[in-house]
Order: C-alpha cells, then sequence, then structure tokens
C-alpha cells in the first residue's frame, strides 16, 4: 500500500478545463482524516470502485465519516479511523466558458418566399456552465484525466447548427428579414437548446448570432438588385449617361485630345444620331396622346323620361322614379302584364288591357284624377 495522501486539490493555470481527475491515472489512497480543498468555482465528485459516492461544494473539507456517510456504507472503516482508502476524485470546474464561437460548416438549403432556394451560412458566439456536476461526470467525461472546453465544444456546435436551422425554417420567410429578427433567432434557439444541454448537466448562458448570409454570388445579385432600385427609371439615367458622355467628348476635342478624341467624338455623335429619332418620338408621344383626347366630341345628352307619379324628369331606362319611388313604365309596355306591344298600339295584344295607364283615383270618393295631382279635385281628400 502506498503512502496515503492528506491533502486533495485541482488548480489549473489555463482555465480551459472543464474537468480534472484525481489522481490522472488510477486511483489513490486517501487518509480518512485528510482535506479536500474545494475553490469557489469547482465541485468535488468522490468516485469508489466505479460508483459516484458524495459531491462537496466549494471550502475546506475533512474526509470523515460524519460528512462521507455513503463511503461509510461501502467499505469498513478499521479501528484507529486513520486508514487509508482507495478512491478518485473528480473536481468539476463550473465558470461560465465564454466567447465559444460556433459557425456552419457547410451552408443550410433555405426555402425563402422572393429568392426561391437559397444557402446560408451563420456564425456566431455563445457560453456555457456545468450544473450537475455527477450527470456531467457520467454522461461525457467518464474515466479521462483531463476534460478540457475544446473536446467538447465541436459536439456542442453540432447541437447549435441543427436547432438553428429547425428554427429558421419554422419562423423566418426571406433573408431580407433576417437583420431585424437576429435577437429572436438567438432567443429561440437559446430556448430550444435548453433541453439538449441539460441531458448532460450543462446549461446555455448566452447565445448570439453575428451574421446568417448567402453565398457570395447571391449577395452580389442582390446589390445588382438593390443598385437598379436607386438608378430609378433607367430611360432617365441612359439620358442623363449619354448626355454627360457627349459633354465629355466636346472637352476632349477642344482641349486637343487628338485622334483618340475625335473618334469617341465621332462615336457618341453617331450613337447619338441614331437615339435621337426614338427620343424624340418618345417625347412628342404624350403630346399626341393628348391631341385626340381634345378634339373628342361631346357626349350625346341622355334620353329622358315622365315620372307618371310625380311629372319628374328622369333618365330614359329608368325603373324606379328617385324622386317619388314610383315605377317608371317601359315604353311599348302593357301597363297591367308588362307585355312589349307595337307603338301606338290602344290595347295590349298579349291580355287585352287598355295601353293607356288608368288615372289615379281618389281613396275617398273615387272620383278619377289627373296623374300628379296631390289633392281630390271633388272632395279635397289629399292623394
Amino acid at each position: 500500500m502506498g503512502i496515503a495522501i492528506e491533502v486533495v486539490q485541482s488548480l489549473d493555470d489555463t482555465g480551459d478545463l472543464i474537468c480534472s481527475r484525481f489522481p490522472e491515472d488510477g486511483d489513490a489512497d486517501l487518509k480518512m482524516g485528510a482535506q479536500v480543498i474545494v475553490r469557489e468555482s469547482q465541485s468535488a465528485v468522490f468516485f469508489r470502485g466505479g460508483k459516484a459516492l458524495d459531491t462537496f461544494g466549494p471550502g475546506r473539507h475533512t474526509l470523515t465519516t460524519a460528512n462521507l456517510p455513503i463511503l461509510q456504507q461501502v467499505m469498513s472503516i478499521p479501528f484507529g479511523g486513520d486508514t487509508p482508502f482507495k478512491a478518485e476524485v473528480y473536481f468539476i470546474n463550473h465558470k461560465v466558458f465564454t466567447n465559444i464561437k460556433w459557425g456552419t460548416r457547410e451552408p443550410i438549403p433555405f426555402r425563402d418566399t422572393e429568392l426561391q432556394l437559397v444557402r446560408l451560412r451563420a456564425f456566431g458566439m455563445m457560453s456555457y456552465k456545468v450544473e450537475e456536476a455527477q450527470l456531467f461526470v457520467n454522461t461525457l467525461v467518464g474515466t479521462k484525466g483531463t476534460f478540457s472546453a475544446d473536446e467538447i465544444n465541436d459536439f456542442l456546435k453540432g447541437l447549435v447548427i441543427g436547432r438553428l436551422t429547425d428554427f429558421l425554417g419554422e419562423n423566418v420567410k426571406s433573408v431580407f428579414d433576417l437583420a431585424s429578427v437576429y435577437d429572436e433567432i438567438g432567443a429561440g434557439t437559446k430556448a430550444r437548446l435548453k433541453d439538449d444541454f441539460a441531458k448532460y448537466g450543462m446549461a446555455v448562458e448566452d447565445f448570439i448570432v453575428n451574421a446568417i448570409t448567402p453565398p457570395e454570388e447571391v449577395q452580389k445579385k442582390i446589390d445588382e438588385r438593390s443598385g437598379m432600385a436607386a438608378m430609378g427609371n433607367l430611360d432617365d439615367y441612359m439620358k442623363y449617361k449619354t448626355a454627360q458622355a457627349m459633354h465629355d467628348a466636346a472637352k476632349g476635342g477642344e482641349g486637343g485630345g487628338g485622334m483618340a478624341s475625335a473618334g469617341m467624338g465621332a462615336g457618341v455623335g453617331l450613337g447619338m444620331g441614331m437615339m435621337m429619332p426614338g427620343m424624340m418620338a418618345q417625347a412628342m408621344q404624350p403630346a399626341q396622346q393628348q391631341q385626340p383626347a381634345q378634339a373628342a366630341p361631346a357626349a350625346a345628352p341622355v334620353p329622358q323620361v315622365t315620372c307618371p307619379g310625380c311629372q319628374a324628369q328622369v333618365p330614359a331606362g329608368t325603373k324606379f322614379c328617385p324622386n317619388c319611388g314610383g315605377k317608371i313604365p317601359t315604353p311599348g309596355a302593357c301597363p297591367k302584364c308588362g307585355a312589349a306591344n307595337a307603338p301606338g298600339a290602344k290595347f295590349c295584344s298579349d291580355c287585352g288591357s287598355p295601353m293607356a295607364a288608368p288615372k289615379p283615383k281618389c281613396g275617398k270618393c273615387g272620383a278619377e284624377q289627373d296623374p300628379g295631382t296631390k289633392f281630390c279635385s271633388e272632395c279635397g281628400n289629399k292623394m
């Protein structure tokens, strides 16, 4: 049996270790009464015979049967209480590991509402820490002597890309909307990663999306589209550029630019000669379009008919008078059955009724009155 160890602790000058095992290989002879020093950002998990026994938090701990009750159950403590026993101690670093950069190795296929199918690359950073020491050791560390952040970062980045892809497909419609929803994408992806990290005793502290961009060739097409929109009317832009070229050519000719300037001036002049007829035609087009409109004859007046109830003039074809609400008879129609008859017919060819509309009768005395009469001429009753 080796010399019993009386002080157990773990120091990490690099700051990259998530877990360190004491001893790094095999197991150690720990003496009952030995001191275990755990820093503020650490916790210590005791293992004996491949099984986790107890977990110590920050502070200085003396190994006794009082603070290791589980240890007392699994081993027999000889008389004297200072007999060494074999065990391993895993020190877990609970600090927040920051500035962990993540990014897509391959572009993510994304169905865009405007650009159809486009591939996206995403970049950002995150921070995480270990919350459940025993769960972390049992699921990820195993029996390794040391376990650093670099050894787990690739695995965690794979989880990130999977959840980010899922969130983008469900909540984002176009790449043109991405810049305004980076915070929402980060918060949504972080929420989806919570359960994934918890399975290994870990937690995501921060998740930030720095950029989500399409491939370079797609970005160039977007820039071209933006440039076209910035130019506005393409015809006006081309006219401006042509006039500017003529001005530059004329300045070159005044300065004695030689044959090159003369050739340029001739080329521009020839181009303008070919463009001028089209430009003049465009300039004359509005005037030509306005001329027929000015010479158009005045519209024919709409024929009017008289309402038989109130004698108001209403447009022909009106079915009900807008003044009194009475029905306007169709010319040549029978007042009783509505059948069409020849002009001048005195009786309906369909029902035999008189074509002349009957005069209205007084509701009190029954005397016939002329259409439009408001009071009976016999008894003075209101019609």
